[in-house]
């Protein structure tokens, strides 16, 4: 209940009759009283009741006659009386507002400086917050800064490697291309050495054949008398060495165009599938037919062993037979009685004049032959010189004509181990 008193409520003061005055201070007094009476029930907004300065003065002022000396008569009235009573009524309605504005603006105070307490403690926590953020922030960026720079350091590494290892593989690339070509160039001319030399072996065999050797391909089947004796062991393989003019060994045949010649069915057909795939191996039946029929007779002489070993030479194509001059080197290394002499036939052990001596492969031993089996070997060296010259390809013939030197070059085997030799051996 709004117990206030304005001056809105309160008779307006001005210029009354008296009559109207009196009325007005009794009407006012009973107001006051009543008003005095209500406050004194309603508890201050502290809520503590308590009566108040003003209540006091305000009944005690209101039991004793009003100053009329305070208010300004305009005309005789009989409401002169009222006036004090006015004033006192205005003095209580004015303490009891203020006190009522301080009260409120106390209370106001208490809860701004409540709410700023609870935003300042508020506003702490945000901010303490915030900091350990921070600092977490601080430590993450800290820890991803030291991982980029352990990555770039890594990747300068592995950077430098690499281009250290790329250097290393082009310098050896470039090395190994170097090497390279100067091996292809090596080759090259190798092979047009090799290429000019199979050319001109070719031509020699075209224009030398076991019936009529070139002599500028044998210089050994010049006479001794020309032929120019070397010292120290200057050797020829049985390749070329053993090519020994067939004219020189054999007495004089007839031309082979006047004798009636007649093809043998069996050993033509055996001839023609050794063709077909050329080998040195005597498991074939062409080559164990002739190794049973002349071959083996051929080298059969009377010492076994050394008959064996110049076998085992001749088809390896190790054999060298080299003249002696008129001053032979002393014998060294083995017997007289094994190698022989120049009066004594290492393989025969006849007494003979040798005219010529054998090496075997890289021995370093001799060993003097006479002319009878100096022929025999020369005939068998011839036959496997031309079968190696049909298996390397060398011989651009027809197989009737390569059969028909086959069967010559068989039948000079055949008359040297008959003994037939020509006179100049």
């Amino acid at each position: 209940m709004d117990t206030r008193i304005t001056m809105s409520n309160l008779p307006a003061c001005g210029v009354v009759s008296g009559g109207e005055a009196e009325d007005g201070a009794a009407e006012t007094r009973e107001g006051a009283a009543a008003v005095c009476k209500g406050l004194e029930g309603i508890p201050p907004p502290g809520g503590k009741p308590k009566a108040t300065a003003s209540q006091a003065n305000f009944e005690e002022e209101s039991q004793k006659q009003p100053a009329v000396g305070h208010w300004k008569t305009l005309m005789p009235s009989k409401g002169s009386k009222e006036e004090p009573e006015t004033a006192c009524q205005d003095a209580g309605g004015t303490d009891e507002t203020q006190s009522t504005e301080q009260l409120n603006v106390s209370r106001l105070r208490s809860s701004s400086v409540e709410i700023r307490e609870k935003g300042s403690e508020f506003l702490k926590e945000e901010l303490h917050k915030a900091q350990k953020e921070l600092k977490l922030k601080d430590k993450e960026c800290e820890r991803l800064s030291k991982v980029r720079e352990q990555l770039e350091q890594e990747l300068e590494e592995l950077t430098a490697s690499l281009f250290e290892e790329a250097h290393k593989m082009v310098r050896e690339a470039n090395t190994k291309q170097a090497a390279s070509e100067k091996q292809l160039r090596e080759a090259r001319g190798k092979i047009d050495m090799l290429q000019a030399e199979v050319t001109a072996l070719k031509t020699l065999v075209i224009t030398s054949t076991p019936s009529s050797p070139n002599r500028e391909l044998h210089p050994q089947l010049q006479s001794p008398s020309k032929a120019v004796f070397r010292k120290g062991h200057g050797r020829n393989k049985s390749t070329s060495s053993a090519m020994v003019s067939a004219a020189s060994q054999n007495v004089t045949p007839e031309p082979v165009s006047h004798e009636r010649k007649e093809v043998d069915s069996i050993l033509f057909a055996e001839f023609q599938a050794w063709k077909e795939s050329p080998t040195l191996d005597k498991s074939c039946s062409f080559l164990d037919r002739i190794y049973r029929e002349d071959v083996g007779p051929c080298l059969d002489f009377t010492k076994q062993e050394l008959s064996e070993l110049v076998r085992v030479a001749v088809e390896q194509n190790t054999l060298t037979i080299e003249p002696i001059a008129s001053q032979a080197l002393p014998v060294v290394k083995v017997s007289t009685e094994e190698c022989g002499g120049p009066k004594k036939c290492a393989l025969s052990g006849l007494p003979r004049t040798c005219k010529h001596r054998i090496m075997l492969g890289d021995s370093g031993n001799y060993y003097y032959i006479s002319p009878s089996c100096r022929a025999r070997i020369t005939a068998v060296c011839n036959f496997f010189t031309y079968i190696r010259y049909i298996q390397q390809g060398l011989v651009r013939q027809d197989v009737e004509l390569m059969y028909w030197e086959v069967m010559r070059l068989r039948r000079e085997m055949s008359l040297a181990k008959l003994g037939f030799y020509p006179s100049e051996m």
